[in-house]
């Protein structure tokens, strides 16, 4: 792979860390209260001695409390918890990991100043030439050959028609 298309592919992969991160910081981030007149995002109840925000007792409320408790589904297992604090830190040091890929790529291409590449550009266009001169040749041969092989053709089709008796 030339080094152009690994810079495109590791831009790629730094790009999709960077969005992973972000995302995985904005989704683990606690809600935060805009001002002290909007109500805490934390506690949907914030007035809970205050008997307009209690909701009503559903009808039937007291028969469902006399009643015993349904049975419980058994507790999967436990899973390992994921650090929410380590997480952030791995992530971005896969990027800053990524980054310094990067950088040793662009650190790798070769450097020349403008006369080195303007003669750069006249070679390959004199490469280019001796190319399309051999292709050039090569395409009359091939026109050559097909015009001998439709000959041929054409004289055998002949002898064939001719052979064939009319009925």
């Amino acid at each position: 792979m030339d080094i152009i298309s690994q810079l495109q592919e590791q831009l790629n992969e730094m790009a999709m860390l960077a969005v992973n991160t972000f995302g995985t910081l904005q989704r683990d981030a606690p809600p935060v209260r805009l001002s002290n007149s909007y109500p805490d995002p934390l506690n949907p109840n914030p007035n809970p001695d205050d008997p307009a925000s209690q909701p009503p007792p559903a009808p039937g409320a007291a028969a469902a409390a006399a009643a015993p408790p349904p049975p419980q589904p058994p507790q999967a297992l436990p899973q390992p918890a994921l650090d929410l604090a380590e997480q952030p830190k791995a992530m971005s040091h896969a990027l800053v990991l990524a980054a310094k890929k990067f950088d040793a790529l662009v650190a790798a291409l070769p450097l020349s100043s403008e006369e080195g590449q303007l003669k750069r550009i006249q070679e390959l266009q004199a490469e280019n030439e001796v190319v399309g001169l051999e292709l050039q040749k090569q395409l009359e041969a091939a026109e050559l050959e097909l015009q001998q092989v439709e000959v041929l053709f054409n004289e055998a089709t002949d002898n064939c028609i001719n052979m064939k008796k009319p009925d």
